[in-house]
């Protein structure tokens, strides 16, 4: 918890210490009362009493009763706009942190963690401190200043309330000792909800073709019963403190009453409304030391479950980067597009086993470079080191000359235009889309649109590009997102363009089209392709077959026929040997 507080900034401490004024300014207007209450008893009492000077003792407990009240709506409003404002910087910075994260780490948090972390983890903290910033101030100078008041008066008294303030401090010890482990349970158990509806939403179309909506609700209902079961326990172990607490003042109460009702009894004259006047402080001051503990009761029933959401917001950000950016803002531009590997090995994370060996490489300017192997045979990977969405393991990938890892990482990314394999869309608009994370420009994005053969479909739209689009491209078909996203890829108009098997939505018209309107507009520009198709990559100006990780095969079409077996049983496996000659 003291790791996520230093994250609050100096204009939220000026406003914690005015906190701390206010409340100390509150806590003397509460502890006045017991001693205004202490003077009408002894003004009662004592014969000859003006009734003026009790109504006047009576005014002073009311305005000092109205002050503190005006006080306590002040610190709390101060209180509201302290966690707020630590919410809002926090939740900036994790989404800051996350965007930075390359896949390692994303896979390592896993999405659904990573969404309870900026949503729910956020909002346990900020509930404690909004209710917690008032109570613990307030509690403990509180709880001293009167114990100071009365330590003095009768040591019965005295002795009395110690008793009761251990017998609180072993229950709030205990039950937080037995709720801690359970309160981190029950992040992970919403991290598990969060994922199981987020899959059963993505997949709804899935799980409904397969007639599995029972199938879904018995794993949903396992993670929601294991969720409720943790609550529950974590219920009852907290519901106990506050009837504790209530239970343990009205036997203060008592016990004050009963002792102070022996030692009157046994007094005589004066001492007896001395000690009567002093009972009635005493027991004000006590009631305010164990309202003391039934405030940190109230922060202790939540700081157990925000303390494991602070650590968890915690682990994200001290997270250390596993793609450091380097300090190359620019490219050799003699050499700008061109790509090359050498003897580029990979493995993911800790495993064992190279998902690529030794690749060796150079796809230069203006070339259209195509990959193709059987499923799980390393394409995707190697792409994807090039944006460097992972590092490679050993070797280096050189971009326009320059190692991947010495550049910023935003110049490295403003030389490529990325299609993944997945189409990828954003709600909003298809303008925005297209033109996403740049200026828009229509006649660049007219362009763009019917290179990718997207201007039919796109005229058809209401407002035509500036036609809705529903979160993830859900109102379009897998051939028209596809189409979307490689128009964003031609906008940009990058040196570098990577195609991950982002044409196997299209029917063969189309993507025919598509890629000899590619070839006209974006000559310049380096093509990787990733193809399962023979028809997409036999025209690229160079192929390479990867079989297990490793390079079997490298050259054009007609040389792959004759040369890499790997390749010919591929392109057999689609067309006959009449077609393929």
């Amino acid at each position: 918890m003291r790791k996520i507080l230093r994250e609050l900034t100096q204009r939220d401490l000026v406003f914690i210490f005015i906190v701390l004024i206010l409340t100390c300014a509150q806590i003397w207007l509460d502890l006045r009362l017991p001693e205004y209450m202490s003077g009408i008893t002894m003004l009662v009492q004592t014969e000859g009493s003006a009734m003026g000077d009790i109504l006047i003792s009576g005014f002073m407990m009311l305005l000092c009763a109205l002050f503190s009240l005006g006080l306590s709506i002040v610190v709390a409003l101060v209180a509201s706009y302290i966690s707020a404002n630590f919410s809002y910087n926090i939740r900036g910075r994790i989404f800051k942190k996350v965007m930075s994260f390359s896949m390692k780490e994303i896979n390592e948090f896993s999405a659904s963690s990573l969404i309870t972390r900026t949503t729910n983890d956020i909002t346990q903290v900020q509930l404690l401190l909004v209710m917690g910033l008032h109570a613990l101030i307030k509690a403990p100078i509180t709880a001293v200043w009167a114990i100071y008041k009365i330590s003095g008066k009768n040591g019965t008294w005295t002795f009395a309330t110690v008793i009761a303030v251990l017998i609180l401090l072993i229950i709030v010890g205990t039950c937080i000792r037995l709720a801690v482990p359970k309160f981190k349970q029950l992040q992970e158990q919403t991290d598990e909800i969060n994922r199981v509806t987020k899959e059963n939403l993505d997949g709804l179309s899935v799980v409904r073709a397969y007639n599995a909506e029972n199938y879904q609700n018995a794993k949903f209902k396992i993670a929601n019963d294991n969720l409720t079961n943790t609550h529950i326990f974590t219920t009852k172990v907290m519901s106990v403190l506050m009837p504790t607490v209530q239970g343990t003042s009205n036997f203060l109460v008592l016990s004050i009453y009963l002792l102070g009702a022996s030692l009157i009894n046994a007094a005589v004259g004066m001492e007896k409304m001395v000690l009567f006047s002093d009972m009635v402080v005493f027991s004000s001051y006590a009631m305010q030391v164990i309202m003391s503990f039934m405030m940190l009761v109230m922060v202790f029933m939540m700081l157990p479950r925000a303390t494991v959401s602070a650590q968890r917001i915690c682990e994200v950000l001290e997270t250390d980067e596993s793609i450091i950016s380097g300090t190359i803002k620019e490219s050799d531009l003699n050499k700008l597009g061109e790509i090359e590997f050498k003897n580029v090995s990979f493995k993911y994370g800790d495993g064992q086993d190279y998902v690529l060996k030794d690749i060796n490489f150079v796809a230069k300017r203006g070339e259209t470079v195509a990959f193709i192997g059987a499923t799980g045979c390393g394409k995707t990977t190697l792409i994807n080191l090039v944006p460097r969405f992972y590092d490679v393991s050993a070797g280096e990938v050189l971009v326009g000359g320059v190692n991947v890892r010495d550049y910023e990482k935003t110049a490295l990314n403003n030389l490529i235009g990325y299609v993944s394999q997945k189409a990828i869309l954003f709600s909003g608009t298809i303008s925005r889309n297209i033109s996403y994370g740049g200026e828009f420009a229509e006649t660049t994005l007219n362009n763009a649109v019917d290179v990718a053969q997207a201007t039919e479909f796109i005229s058809k739209q209401h407002n035509t590009h500036h036609g809705h689009v529903a979160q993830g491209g859900s109102n379009f078909s897998g051939g028209q997102k596809q189409r979307l996203s490689i128009a964003r890829a031609i906008y940009k108009n990058p040196p570098i363009l990577i195609f991950d098997d982002s044409f196997s939505a299209l029917d063969y018209k189309t993507d025919r089209v598509l890629r000899s309107a590619l070839n006209e507009t974006c000559k310049d520009s380096t093509r990787l392709i990733i193809g399962q198709r023979i028809g997409t990559i036999r025209d690229c100006d160079k192929i390479i077959v990867l079989d297990d990780g490793i390079i079997v095969g490298m050259g054009k079409h007609a040389e792959l026929l004759k040369t890499c077996e790997v390749y010919k049983q591929i392109a057999l496996s689609q067309l006959s040997e009449e077609e393929l000659a």
